[in-house]
């Protein structure tokens, strides 16, 4: 009060309100509201009119070794973990997981990404950070972290979604439709997927099996899809046989081998591949013993055409 009654004081006592020597008349200036108490009492203490709170000297030792603490905490690097440990001990520590969204990825894999310990503070727990290490696991395209106060976090996994299986050599990788890998073939409800061979194969499957199953009954009977020359398509049926396709006009040669199965009954003959590449005509291979069979026959048709001719004479 004296900041703005220096005049009265004046005039009652006859000296100018001072702090520690120096001159506060009104006449000079005028504090703020907020800082007239402080400086009431600072002038008080300057003036040996201030008696200190017991066990003042001991509080101001413990404040000032506690900030000391704090100060030298957060330049070491160690405030977080401070905080994580008086937080966690407060109620905050996380104890419930949620997970959602995830058919492929494993929970396991999932909270070991979380990188929780047991007595990790809701507080301190960084969810982006969290998101990302569970973005990098394989099957996983998004991801959302949430924390729920006061001991729960949320996570929300969009997957990528599997279109066939690559084999490439001896490895055997589940892929995309785009062609990226996903991760290594690891059975389970992957087996059910169609199964693409050769290099080049990933990333031109999507269109060339499309085709393939507008024609049901072709593609009810195939096994595998193989990819030569980065070029053209051969399908591998569940019987054995190869259907050697062109690398052109393929909608066309798979409509009409299916026309020839279904009306002559192709699949069911004693064959090892139909050749398609040639536009004008359809090339038949016969397995290992129909052809031998079939030579032996040839073989055996002049004797019998002589011994035919031997018999008249």
């Amino acid at each position: 009060m004296f900041a703005l009654k220096s005049g009265y004081d004046r005039g009652v006592r006859g000296a100018k309100p001072s702090l520690f020597g120096l001159s506060l008349s009104a006449e000079h200036f005028v504090l703020p509201r907020v800082l007239r108490k402080p400086v009431r009492v600072l002038s008080r203490l300057g003036r040996g009119e201030f008696t200190p709170p017991p066990y003042a000297a001991s509080m101001l030792t413990v404040s000032f070794l506690a900030a000391s603490s704090l100060y030298g905490a957060y330049v070491g690097g160690h405030f977080p973990t401070i905080v994580q440990g008086l937080t966690a001990r407060s109620g905050f520590a996380v104890d419930q997981v949620k997970v959602s969204g995830n058919r492929e990825t494993s929970e396991i894999d999932i909270l070991d990404k979380l990188e929780l310990d047991g007595w990790t503070s809701l507080v301190g727990f960084d969810p982006e950070q969290a998101r990302e290490r569970i973005v990098a696991l394989p099957w996983v395209r998004d991801a959302a972290v949430r924390k729920v106060y006061p001991n729960s976090i949320e996570v929300r996994i969009e997957e990528r979604e599997a279109f066939a299986i690559w084999q490439h050599g001896r490895q055997l990788s589940v892929v995309e439709k785009s062609g990226n890998v996903i991760a290594p073939y690891a059975g389970g409800r992957q087996m059910m997927l169609p199964l693409v061979v050769g290099f080049g194969a990933a990333e031109g499957a999507a269109d060339f099996v499309a085709k393939v199953q507008a024609v049901p009954e072709l593609a009810s009977r195939v096994r595998s899809y193989v990819r030569v020359g980065e070029r053209r398509w051969d399908l591998r049926l569940d019987n054995g046989i190869t259907v050697k396709l062109p690398e052109f006009g393929v909608d066309a040669a798979l409509a009409e081998v299916a026309a020839l199965d279904r009306d002559k009954g192709l699949f069911n003959r004693d064959i090892s591949a139909v050749d398609m590449r040639l536009g004008d005509r359809l090339v038949v291979q016969l397995t290992p013993e129909a052809a031998e069979r079939r030579q032996s026959e040839l073989s055996a048709k002049p004797k019998t055409v002589k011994a035919k001719t031997e018999k008249r004479t």
